[in-house]
């Protein structure tokens, strides 16, 4: 599952340390995916309850310090910070109940919509911070798309707004994948609407009997590359930079699209996400790089929490334990 670094101008966990939190979501992924599977394994069986009950995990020989406790499929953490403050780290789960789970593909996909609803979590919060996150992020159907079917080794700014020579500015989606960024811009309105691009300000957009204009998306993925470009120079990072114009319910006519520029429509869509699902290479350094150049630049509206206050709208602190150390 691709990893939401950044969402809209809300405080985000990656942007406090954009090189620990990619490995420690996809390790609790892993921990938490063993976890569920044992325990509906069991469950179907007839050897386990459907609800699971506490069980204390191995502690991690790697990582002195932490401790980790599985209760009813919540995974809590705790780190010491610098200033000796403890930090209880967000649950990925809600008690899931196992029961009517017919099989693997199945709790396959209640655990994706878990974790996706975790990710926009980790993407509007931090331990002593929240942003108040817009509802319809939760059921963004195209960032669910591209969250649950990208591998982890995908890092997604969405809709970032940046701060750039004391202005906002609002971006599309940026992915940053080992190898480059991608910088993209949807043109999703309409099932089968048929786009025809061109050089001029504005587009022409058929659907059915309906004719209309439209502002070309050309300007506003040619800007996303533009703001990359100058913030990876200013780090001296070599990581491309490709862009591309994407509908997956329509179709693009744009013969003469000025080079470097791709045009992914309804009939080449699949193809070019498959070839982007199998990219196997692990996270880069310089693509940790490249995001911490990006992240440096969002900008943040946020409230603090109250220290220790049991929030129950973000399920992200519970309720106080006695420290352990």
């Amino acid at each position: 599952m691709a990893q939401l670094i950044k969402l809209q101008d809300y405080i985000s966990r990656y942007e406090t340390d954009i090189y620990h939190y990619p490995a420690r979501f996809v390790r609790l992924k892993k921990q938490q995916w063993e976890s569920m599977r044992q325990y509906w394994e069991r469950n179907r069986l007839g050897e386990e309850p459907a609800v699971v009950s506490a069980e204390e995990p191995e502690e991690e020989l790697d990582e002195p310090g932490v401790i980790k406790k599985l209760k009813l499929l919540f995974w809590k953490e705790k780190e010491e910070e610098a200033a000796s403050v403890q930090e209880e780290e967000p649950s990925i789960f809600e008690t899931i109940e196992l029961n009517g789970v017919a099989n693997l593909e199945e709790l396959k996909h209640k655990f994706l919509d878990q974790l996706f609803t975790f990710q926009v979590k980790w993407a509007s919060s931090t331990v002593r911070e929240k942003s108040y996150i817009d509802a319809k992020y939760f059921h963004d159907e195209r960032l669910k798309f591209f969250l649950q079917r990208l591998p982890d080794n995908y890092l997604v700014l969405y809709e970032p707004v940046l701060r750039l020579k004391k202005a906002p500015v609002e971006l599309d989606v940026i992915l940053l994948t080992p190898t480059e960024a991608w910088c993209l811009t949807f043109l999703e309105e309409e099932e089968q609407s048929v786009y025809i691009g061109s050089g001029e300000r504005f587009w022409m957009k058929r659907s059915g009997e309906k004719e209309g204009r439209l502002l070309s998306p050309v300007l506003a993925v040619s800007r996303m590359e533009a703001v990359l470009k100058h913030l990876f120079q200013q780090q001296t990072l070599d990581y491309p930079i490709r862009k591309a114009i994407v509908s997956r319910n329509g179709f693009i006519d744009y013969p003469d699209a000025p080079f470097g520029l791709e045009v992914i429509d309804y009939r080449s869509f699949p193809t070019w996400f498959t070839r982007m699902r199998n990219l196997s290479s692990p996270l880069k350094t310089i693509q940790l790089k490249a995001a911490k150049s990006v992240l440096d630049f969002g900008q943040t509206t946020s409230v603090r929490r109250p220290e220790w206050d049991e929030d129950h709208d973000f399920l992200f602190i519970s309720e106080t334990e006695e420290q352990e150390h």
